[in-house]
């Protein structure tokens, strides 16, 4: 059998309707400045896909600051991994303010969020240790975990009745092995928009001994008092004990963080086999990096426009019957019932007729039965766009409420 067979035999689940869907529900390209209103396939579109929170992306500061340090240093500096040959003042300077802003001892700098919360996972459990995590958890946790040769328990989203028997089942085996106990959870659940439990699970080490890791992605810059993050919003900051957080969401860059005490990024520092052979994360993006995270800590207004567009949002979408979830975040889920087919005529009524372009997911992505339309606000949006939204959004409700979008005659896409 020849490895490559998969390629034209075995597609994934995704994969299989490739043919059909790419270029347009699946890469699809958006043109332009990064903004509310972009163009796709030549038209102009308002955008609610994008993860550019506070609206950093294009803020006068952030081009000048990455343009100009693209021209002083390049995309090569510095040139081989931080253990190496590639750590400089900077990429300590951006870890020191980024531990005193999530509120910990230290940082360390990561390539890619992916592969560093991977990587995080992988160099702190070993065989004796038990993971236990939620059932939501983002694809880089479950890949993190399935790298964990010892015992791993997973509990229904956000079920602290469920997280409870789960850590008396892996109390009973560190206790044999002597192992220690690793919970994970997300902040704010990228798909759902709520948020963990971080509070109940902190209140749990009265009970049990184990240690919290929190995958903040989506909301670091954005959830708590100072944007902090969700531990700063749920007052359990110096409960979490390993903070991870990534410039891929509201600090509109690549890359990411972990921070903990000295001594466990120290620790980290030497085995987090994704950073060790991996080149340093080139000098523009950390510069860029200290020039968004002083925005974030300097401008609370972007923060403050961001909730206010978000509340707009949330609010006139349940007011008008939608049902938007549990979300306590800026992502905006919407819950609709329809088939694959009727997900797809709908997001294609969307963008071609409406000129809204956001993200929809049917099966096999979520349950039979069920569509999802994904929002994400930003702080450069407008309470225009909103209302714009909102009107759309009825009149698309009513179509797939009497069938409209059952019938092909909305999918006729040249791609």
């Amino acid at each position: 059998m020849d490895v490559f067979n998969k390629a034209t035999t075995k597609l994934g689940p995704i994969g299989q309707y490739a043919k059909s869907i790419h270029g347009y529900w699946t890469f699809p390209k958006l043109e332009g400045e990064i903004s509310p209103r972009m163009k796709f396939r030549g038209k102009e579109k308002l955008v609610w896909s994008l993860n550019n929170y506070l609206g950093l992306a294009n803020h006068p500061e952030v081009r000048k600051a990455d343009a100009e340090s693209a021209a002083e240093y390049g995309l090569a500096l510095p040139m081989g991994a931080r253990m190496m040959s590639g750590q400089t003042d900077q990429h300590e300077q951006l870890e020191r303010e980024l531990a005193e802003f999530v509120g910990k001892e230290s940082s360390y700098l990561l390539n890619y969020g992916y592969q560093g919360m991977v990587s995080i996972i992988e160099a702190m459990v070993d065989r004796h240790d038990v993971i236990v995590y939620d059932s939501e958890s983002h694809a880089c946790i479950i890949d993190g975990v399935r790298l964990h040769f010892g015992k791993r328990f997973v509990y229904p989203h956000n079920n602290m009745e469920s997280l409870r028997k789960q850590l008396e089942r892996a109390t009973k085996i560190t206790n044999e092995t002597g192992g220690g106990i690793l919970v994970i959870t997300e902040g704010v659940f990228g798909m759902s928009g709520d948020l963990g439990k971080l509070d109940e699970i902190v209140a749990m080490k009265k009970d049990f001994n184990f240690r919290l890791l929190v995958d903040d992605a989506h909301g670091v810059g954005i959830m708590g008092p100072n944007g902090r993050g969700t531990h700063e919003a749920l007052g359990v900051m110096d409960g979490v004990d390993i903070y991870f957080g990534t410039f891929a969401k509201a600090f509109a860059s690549i890359g990411a963080f972990v921070a903990s005490t000295k001594e466990v990024v120290f620790y980290l520092a030497y085995n987090m086999r994704s950073q060790i052979f991996a080149k340093s994360l080139p000098m523009p993006l950390v510069i860029g990096a200290l020039k968004r995270l002083e925005l974030m800590r300097n401008h609370p207004e972007f923060r403050e426009k961001l909730w206010t567009v978000s509340n707009a949002l949330q609010k006139g979408l349940k007011e008008r019957g939608f049902n938007t979830g549990n979300t306590q975040s800026p992502v905006t889920p919407i819950f609709l019932h329809g088939d694959p087919t009727e997900g797809a005529n709908l997001a294609f009524d969307l963008r071609e007729n409406y000129n809204i372009f956001c993200s929809v997911v049917s099966y096999p992505v979520v349950p039979k039965g069920v569509i999802i339309i994904r929002i994400i606000p930003t702080a450069v949006h407008t309470l225009e766009d909103v209302e714009y939204t909102l009107h759309a959004f009825t009149e698309i409700k009513a179509n797939l409420d009497v069938g409209k979008y059952s019938s092909g005659q909305f999918v006729n896409i040249q791609v």
